[in-house]
């Protein structure tokens, strides 16, 4: 397990550091490192934050649990009223600690490109990647990032047979790659006339955004295909062959865009997907021959493995990865994912320092 208070004083001395390297006129000339320094400086300050407020609390639970040992009933009440909402916080602080201070990958800071597929249960399972995708939505909204859709494919019901869509913000990947996998989910259908409870899955994938000069793919390995976009927002350009369909040769992977109206933003938007994609394969292919892959690591976004339930007659939600188990749905669809992914960034992380 992490030494908080080790780690703590390492970022303290890192922090006297940072400092003393802006000062040098080696840095100041260096406009690169200077804003690399500063970023680093940042997220040091903010670990130190937490940490103080996460001493703080503990030193208000020190007091309050002296108090319920007094002899004043009426203290006593306070101090357990208070103690609810301190270990509450204390757990959450901790969390946040602990997960700033575990290793990183370095795509982790990356902006992601988020993949909602319906899979097994038909247009009950476009209506659940559709669910899932407000979700994703919610939850992008309230951590102040932007997103962008960058291709869909609705079914003839409202949901969703494929959206794929890039969310920019600070870290973006590093949060969201948890939620790669099979997502199950078990309701009645809006189609089920007799009331029988339906199991049906959707499949999320999360790949880093990357550059252009972080994976050069060459122009003789693709195949290019333009052709008239069609259904939502594609009626107006219906004369002009504005979508793109892109081959790889090498590895057969085929990527779609039509939803901008122009044929060149689409063609980026394609390209962004197909760089994602190849990068994913790499990464795996070369994490298999170091042997880095585990049998038990959370996360991997092996989709024949399902990761998640969402049990809408018992309100529950369950993430068979950590055995966490929640019995308010609701707020979770409302994007309230916060304290789960949490959890699922420090057990990954951990098992990977083993």
């Amino acid at each position: 397990m992490i030494n908080i208070k080790e780690e703590i004083k390492k970022k303290i001395e890192r922090k006297e550091e940072i400092n003393a390297l802006l000062m040098s006129e080696k840095v100041f000339k260096d406009r690169r490192l200077m804003g690399s320094l500063q970023k680093e400086l940042r997220e040091i300050e903010e670990i130190l934050k937490n940490y103080e407020d996460y001493e703080d609390v503990i030193k208000k639970i020190d007091e309050d649990e002296k108090l319920i040992e007094g002899d004043d009933e009426e203290l006593k009440e306070i101090a357990k009223d208070e103690l609810k909402e301190l270990y509450n916080k204390k757990s959450i602080l901790e969390r946040k600690i602990i997960n700033s201070l575990l290793i990183r990958e370095k795509e982790d800071e990356k902006n992601a490109i988020v993949e909602i597929r319906a899979g097994t249960g038909g247009d009950e399972a476009t209506l659940f990647a559709k669910d899932l995708f407000r979700m994703y939505t919610k939850f992008i909204e309230k951590k102040g990032w932007k997103m962008e859709v960058m291709s869909s494919h609705p079914s003839d019901i409202g949901g969703f047979k494929e959206i794929i869509f890039l969310v920019k913000g600070e870290g973006a990947y590093g949060v969201l790659r948890f939620e790669s996998g099979v997502h199950r989910v078990q309701r009645i259908p809006i189609t089920e006339s007799g009331g029988r409870i339906h199991t049906s899955a959707a499949t999320v994938a999360v790949l880093p955004e990357l550059e252009d000069f972080e994976l050069k793919i060459e122009e003789k390995d693709i195949k290019m295909e333009f052709y008239n976009a069609s259904g939502p927002g594609g009626q107006n350009v219906n004369k002009v062959a504005t979508a793109v369909r892109l081959t790889h040769i090498p590895t057969g992977i085929v990527v779609t865009c039509q939803d901008e109206r122009s044929q060149f933003q689409n063609r980026l938007r394609a390209m962004s997907i197909l760089r994602s994609k190849l990068f994913q394969i790499e990464k795996e292919k070369r994490e298999k021959e170091i042997g880095a892959i585990r049998k038990n690591q959370i996360g991997t976004g092996d989709r024949s493995e399902k990761i998640r339930t969402y049990n809408f007659p018992q309100n529950r939600l369950t993430d068979h990865r950590i055995n966490f188990t929640s019995y308010d749905l609701e707020s979770f669809l409302e994007g309230e994912l916060d304290e789960l992914i949490e959890n699922l960034q420090i057990s990954l992380r951990s098992k990977g320092e083993d």
